[in-house]
């Protein structure tokens, strides 16, 4: 970016920043209790709960993944966002009105309530701990990024300062505030991706750039082109190419690369000749028959996306970050309309980022080469318009990201924090403080530690682990009278295991290949059926241990509040 994208991105940034801070400030001032600080005192009306549902759903690592992937898998990536909402509707139909209706703050609480088990608390609190770590570390490095893009600091100070801020409005704020952050962050994010995508629509279809591309071949450099690389990338080369190489402290050189794999060090610039074919990071398409078609035109796996759509659709369903939320409306009622509302505001603002990573294949292709086309939606404007007017389209997207990543960022600090202090902790307004902390030290180191890997593919990821335990949990534990503690903790340490041994090999870097290496990218076709097999095998197996008053116990989750069976909440 140039000096005056820059100076605007940044002033504009800070400013949502600034905002952000300031709107929890006045959750801070009308949070009196430890029941504001968990569930707002569940009066959170349904246009409110289902802003802020919608601002920590669509996360700066999910919108900046969904362009980043749509740019290097074309249609492909189209089924990240439609297994997002449809995990929605799985929300709507089968678990957000009993949940409400438990009368829980947390995932352990339901737990508890629903199967008399303190073991079965303890095992769901580390889940809940485990997925809103595996959920954080993308967000922190997707600030590294933002970062990076914007001033050209290194990846580890955005994580480091937005890990810092993120624990301290935590710390001071609580459910309350962050209803009021995330609300306000999601409606800003809103427009300040949909204008700027507005404005660059108009302005391709004006310019005739949209039927530039030939469409039928690989990619490749349309003019001299340089390519800067912050991080350390291993390029897939298909055909000869000579580039120049030049690496801070080194003298510049001329190389040939002559095809395969090709190691390029941190803060490298290559400069590529006009006419030559792009080499891409990773398995990114790098042939526009392939990018337009589904299933890459016969490359992609149908395995892979049937695991991803299964990962996604009832990850979404077991994110206990989401599921918070719901406690904080006034009744189950409420809890409907609130995801009602959310179906709508994100299939209509999932369209945004779509159409930016498309348009981005057009104007910034070299994204793929530098490993960065999760920085396309920052980079589009500047690129594209250029001068006064794409440094202020490009601001207004960068004050979007602000205020998203803090917003979310919070949120799901918000989450394990919650169950820290109610579980670990006695469950004071003070431990509650302590459990911020150190929530906020483990996911910020994990960004630090772990490689970066393209944000829709590490959500994927976050959301795999959730559908393979808490899903199930909550479908059966609310659907199904059997259910047994046993049963559900024989279940969540299956899907658990397989789940999370898959992610943290992907998050070391392990690629294999076959039916294994996809399973290991996408572990839900795998993880999820185990869990639930297991779950209902033995909970059949332990069928003396189904609780008592089950029948008291899912009358209340079902029955419409109006008829006055009253709350089922749990105290340790």
């Amino acid at each position: 970016m140039s000096g005056v994208d820059t100076v605007v991105a940044l002033v504009l940034a800070g400013l949502a920043a600034v905002a952000v801070i300031a709107i929890g400030s006045l959750g801070v001032r009308v949070t009196r209790s430890t029941d504001d600080f968990l569930a707002a005192s569940r009066t959170v009306r349904s246009r409110a709960n289902a802003a802020a549902i919608a601002g920590q759903s669509l996360s700066v690592a999910s919108f900046l993944g969904f362009a980043g992937i749509v740019l290097s898998h074309g249609v492909d990536g189209l089924w990240y966002p439609v297994g997002f909402a449809a995990g929605f509707l799985v929300l709507l139909l089968f678990v957000a009105a009993p949940l409400r209706r438990s009368g829980a703050y947390t995932v352990p609480d339901f737990a508890e309530t629903r199967l008399d088990s303190t073991a079965l608390r303890a095992l769901t609190t580390v889940v809940v701990v485990i997925i809103g770590w595996l959920y954080l570390i993308p967000q922190l490095q997707a600030s590294g990024l933002v970062l990076m893009v914007l001033t050209g600091l290194p990846g580890w100070v955005g994580v480091v300062v937005v890990g810092l801020v993120v624990t301290a409005a935590v710390t001071f704020g609580g459910m309350r505030s962050m209803t009021f952050v995330q609300a306000f962050g999601f409606w800003l994010k809103a427009t300040a991706l949909v204008v700027p995508a507005v404005v660059l629509v108009a302005w391709f279809l004006g310019s005739g750039l949209t039927a530039a591309p030939d469409r039928g071949g690989p990619v490749v450099f349309d003019r001299p082109t340089t390519v800067q690389v912050h991080d350390p990338v291993e390029l897939d080369v298909r055909e000869p190419v000579t580039v120049e190489v030049r690496t801070a402290g080194a003298p510049i050189r001329t190389a040939t690369w002559t095809g395969g794999l090709q190691p390029v060090p941190r803060d490298t610039v290559l400069v590529f000749p006009a006419g030559s074919r792009m080499p891409v990071v990773g398995d990114a398409v790098d042939d526009d028959t392939r990018w337009d078609a589904p299933f890459g035109d016969g490359q992609r796996d149908p395995l892979w996306v049937y695991s991803l759509l299964l990962a996604t659709c009832l990850g979404t369903a077991g994110l206990p970050h989401v599921l918070v939320r719901y406690y904080t409306n006034p009744d189950g009622r409420a809890a409907r309309r609130t995801t009602v509302l959310v179906l709508g505001l994100l299939g209509a603002f999932s369209v945004v980022p779509i159409v930016l990573g498309a348009l981005s294949r057009t104007v910034a292709p070299q994204l793929l080469t530098a490993g960065e086309g999760d920085a396309a939606i920052l980079l589009l404007p500047s690129l594209s318009v250029g001068g006064f007017g794409g440094a202020l389209l490009g601001g207004l997207v960068a004050a979007g990201v602000a205020a998203t990543l803090l917003s979310v960022s919070a949120g799901l600090l918000l989450s394990v924090a919650g169950v820290l202090s109610s579980d670990v902790l006695p469950g004071r307004l003070g431990d509650f403080r302590i459990a911020a902390h150190v929530a906020g030290v483990v996911p910020l180191v994990g960004a630090l530690l772990f490689a970066r890997l393209d944000f829709a593919p590490a959500i994927a990821l976050a959301l795999a682990v959730a559908a393979s335990t808490f899903a199930p949990l909550l479908l059966l534990g609310i659907w199904w009278r059997g259910l047994t503690d046993r049963g559900a903790i024989a279940g969540i340490v299956v899907g658990g295991v397989l789940s999370l041994g898959a992610t943290l090999a992907t998050l070391s870097g392990v690629r294999l290949d076959g039916v294994v290496g996809t399973l290991l990218a996408q572990p839900a076709a795998v993880s999820v059926p185990a869990a639930v097999i297991v779950m209902v095998t033995v909970s059949r197996a332990t069928a003396s241990r189904i609780p008592a008053q089950v029948g008291r116990t899912l009358l209340r989750l079902h029955a419409p509040e109006r008829l006055g069976l009253g709350e089922m909440r749990v105290s340790r």
